[in-house]
């Protein structure tokens, strides 16, 4: 029977920073993995491209995770974005910000973090054994004293819970992390899929779905809600909206649409002009051109094909110049351009979600070590906690930053 310093349960990025980061101190490392091969729902990341984090500031960076962000100061305090790209670059992994902002892998492969960490651990010589999900945490008077698989018993007195949360089950996400949290008394936040496309009761949106949106903003148009806000490029689908803004949104949107049923939005689609610089605008084109139609003239804006839908909705005329549309049209398309409705009335669940929001309820978990209340040993991090981020590396900075300080304080 082999006893280990520590077991982790998942090798997700979390899970295979704590292996490392236990590993270099000398410790005797098992991660257990219940797919056939580690790191695949990181491999996914970002379409394969692998956004590992960003250039934000600690305070700046916590702010974005909304009330709960403050519980990551002291694992950021620890390893924040640059001791991340400083220990990439130690195994190999060159990584730069193209924008200043976003960090990635200078491949924009995936494979390259993963098969890296695979060397790493292997270096270290941390066991991995794959196609074993843990099934039961074993603990005695409080203190863990290892796992059971579905093929045994795995002892160690101290383990780390990185499973993940629900998103993409089939890459591993089923969470089993919140069933074996639950098991020894943790409490589970109420769990949403979240960072997905969102499905629309308007079907105007399948007419315009070749075409991308810039610098879309829109707010939830519901009387307490105002203040739930995004701004980022938008796509339209088939049924509904989808691209970086509303992956952003729908962390706010999916708990209101399971409350309310439908959700009312309203988008600025014009880059932020109000009314009356819209105005300007086409009496601005107009006086260089007379012979502009509508159509062409909202077109210097928006795409044709979401200029022709519009138009429809105001019961404008495409082809008439704007100042032969009657006075009700014009005022129906000036406010429709500054601010356009659309009412979400769904989304496909997990089975497309990125992320998680909900988990493993932090005033459950001390902040300084991520040990368990509750059970000495115990260990949490990653998405399986009650944290996450926007687009844009936040998830999977929280993800290396407390995958680090558990595995450095699990002694």
């Amino acid at each position: 029977m082999t006893e280990y310093d520590l077991i982790v349960a998942g090798s997700g990025p979390s899970g295979m920073m704590a292996a490392v980061t236990a590993a270099q101190s000398g410790k005797k490392v098992l991660v257990l993995e219940k797919l056939s091969k580690i790191g695949s729902k990181l491999k996914a990341t970002g379409g394969g491209r692998c956004n590992l984090t960003n250039t934000l500031d600690k305070e700046t960076f916590m702010e974005c995770f909304g009330r709960e962000g403050r519980f990551m100061s002291p694992a950021l305090e620890a390893f924040d974005h640059t001791a991340l790209r400083t220990f990439f670059e130690k195994i190999g992994v060159q990584t730069h910000a193209p924008d200043g902002y976003r960090v990635f892998p200078v491949t924009h492969d995936s494979s390259t973090v993963v098969d890296a960490l695979g060397r790493e651990m292997a270096r270290l010589g941390i066991e991995v054994l794959c196609s074993q999900k843990v099934i039961a945490l074993k603990h005695e008077s409080g203190t863990i004293t290892g796992v059971r698989t579905q093929t045994g018993l795995f002892y160690a007195k101290q383990v780390v819970l990185a499973t993940g949360g629900k998103g993409y089950p089939m890459l591993g996400a089923e969470g089993d992390g919140y069933v074996l949290a639950q098991s020894v008394g943790h409490k589970i936040t109420e769990l949403y899929p979240a960072m997905m496309p969102l499905q629309t009761k308007e079907k105007w949106v399948d007419a315009c779905r070749a075409d991308t949106i810039a610098k879309v903003e829109m707010f939830v148009n519901m009387k307490k809600y105002h203040h739930c806000r995004a701004k980022g490029d938008l796509i339209f689908t088939k049924d509904g909206i989808r691209g970086p803004v509303v992956l952003d949104f729908s962390r706010e949107i999916v708990p209101l649409l399971s409350k309310f049923g439908e959700v009312p939005l309203l988008m600025n689609l014009t880059k932020g002009m109000n009314e009356e610089q819209l105005l300007q605008h086409f009496k601005t084109r107009v006086a260089d051109d007379p012979q502009y139609t509508t159509l062409q003239l909202i077109q210097t804006l928006l795409p044709k094909s979401v200029a022709i839908e519009l138009c429809n909705m105001a019961d404008a005329d495409p082809f008439l110049s704007f100042g032969r549309q009657a006075g009700i049209a014009r005022d129906k398309l000036l406010k429709l351009l500054a601010w356009t409705p659309l009412t979400i009335i769904g989304h496909e669940g997990f089975g497309k979600a990125m992320i998680t929001r909900g988990g493993v309820s932090l005033g459950e978990i001390n902040p300084h070590t991520l040990e368990s209340k509750k059970i000495k040993g115990l260990y949490f991090c990653g998405e399986l906690v009650n944290l996450d981020g926007p687009c844009g590396g936040y998830n999977l900075q929280w993800s290396f930053s407390s995958g680090a300080l558990a595995g450095r304080l699990a002694t």
